[in-house]
């Protein structure tokens, strides 16, 4: 289980330096991230949001106009399910958000959670376990199969792993930002972290 972005239109965008899209246009966060692939993040991030990043010396400025219109951050994504036995993937739909990511936790509940609406995808709690289902939709999977179960007892240690690894995303747009953009670098973390609700507690209890 990753937390991703989906990284459509990012090859266009000059602010700063971004990594080379993925075949599949997907980005997996986490703090093994190269300084690219971080400016990759930010670039989904400012470019979904429609914050203007010019001139950069500024962005301390522009961060905090935007958010006092918008009030919160999103950004296109959320958490893909990989079945390294299958290699059948599960993708967040379209209209899925990283803002959302620990809407997970209601699966440990037997609630129902949104996973976007393109590709179609359901759940089916079954004993000790939830069946995931997912149509082709408009996008290419890499597997035929679209179809896995994670038994609930794996799905805490399964959360905590995500919990980590954009804890260490974080991180590293800390030092990205201290660099690229040094007087919002502060800022950029905080507000990153109130809006993906990253660094709270995860109480899968």
């Amino acid at each position: 289980m990753d937390a991703v972005l989906e990284t459509d239109g990012t090859a266009e965008f000059t602010a700063w330096p971004v990594a080379e899209p993925a075949k599949d246009n997907i980005l997996v966060l986490s703090g093994q991230m190269s300084p690219a692939e971080v400016g990759t993040a930010m670039a989904v991030i400012f470019s979904y949001a429609g914050i203007p990043t010019e001139p950069i010396s500024d962005l301390h400025h522009l961060l905090d106009r935007h958010l006092a219109d918008a009030e919160a951050l999103i950004a296109p994504g959320g958490l893909r399910i990989r079945d390294t036995a299958t290699n059948a993937e599960i993708l967040p739909g379209c209209c899925c958000g990283l803002e959302n990511w620990r809407g997970w936790r209601n699966v440990l509940h037997k609630r129902g959670i949104w996973l976007g609406h393109d590709p179609h995808t359901e759940l089916e709690y079954i004993a000790g376990a939830v069946r995931i289902r997912q149509e082709s939709g408009s996008r290419s999977l890499p597997s035929p199969t679209h179809e896995m179960e994670i038994q609930l007892d794996d799905l805490p240690a399964l959360l905590a792993t995500v919990h980590l690894r954009l804890q260490g995303f974080l991180s590293l747009v800390g030092q990205w930002a201290s660099e690229t953009t040094p007087r919002a670098a502060d800022r950029l973390v905080t507000i990153l972290d109130e809006n993906f609700e990253i660094n709270g507690p995860l109480e899968l209890g």
